[in-house]
């Protein structure tokens, strides 16, 4: 009899989910250039399953310049107009826009606290919340972490970016381990 690993319930809708759970979701990320390709990403998932976003992701990566916050700053009208077209992403008008004004707060934030991994990062006390759920239904859609984050970021101009979305943000990018505790991956990102 083979010993099949345990994991999140959700990722095993198909082998790339599978694969995103196995070597990503959960694992501390301080590369400021990952932590906006997350929000970008997150931010676009909102009404959408996140194995949607997770399947178009490169496509995401070739139309949004790398996830670089610097290129995508200065995005003007031709090319949000030129996103908007593209069938390879989610053609979201409102969106697309406020990806380009979020990677201006983005690198203001940047500037403001050195890098904004730093600024993230001590809302959590610069190391990753751990949770203890047994089944998936435990798991919170938000937190007075993912709500003060939010509020920040909305003050500061963010767009797209609410509670629920940076909950989910959080947990992708390590700052929350929300595995179940059955998962074999929960004592793997366990800092």
């Amino acid at each position: 009899m083979v010993n099949k690993k345990v994991r999140c319930a959700w990722s095993e809708s198909s082998d790339f989910m599978r694969e995103y759970h196995d070597t990503e979701w959960g694992v501390p990320q301080r590369s400021d250039r990952v932590l906006f390709e997350y929000i970008v990403l997150d931010s676009f998932q909102a009404g959408l399953s996140w194995a949607t976003m997770v399947h178009k992701r490169e496509h995401f990566r070739k139309a949004f310049s790398g996830f670089e916050p610097e290129k995508i700053a200065r995005y003007d009208k031709r090319k949000m107009s030129l996103l908007l077209n593209d069938k390879g992403i989610i053609r979201h008008r409102g969106k697309i826009e406020s990806t380009v004004s979020n990677a201006k707060i983005f690198l203001r934030v940047q500037k403001e606290y050195g890098s904004f991994s730093k600024y993230l990062w001590a809302w959590v006390g610069d190391m990753p919340m751990q949770n203890s759920w047994s089944a998936i239904e435990q798991v919170p859609t938000t937190t007075k972490e993912s709500d003060a984050v939010s509020s920040d970021l909305k003050k500061r101009g963010f767009r797209f970016f609410g509670s629920t979305i940076c909950y989910a943000f959080m947990q992708g990018a390590g700052l929350v381990n929300d595995h179940i505790t059955a998962c074999f991956r929960y004592k793997q990102v366990v800092s």
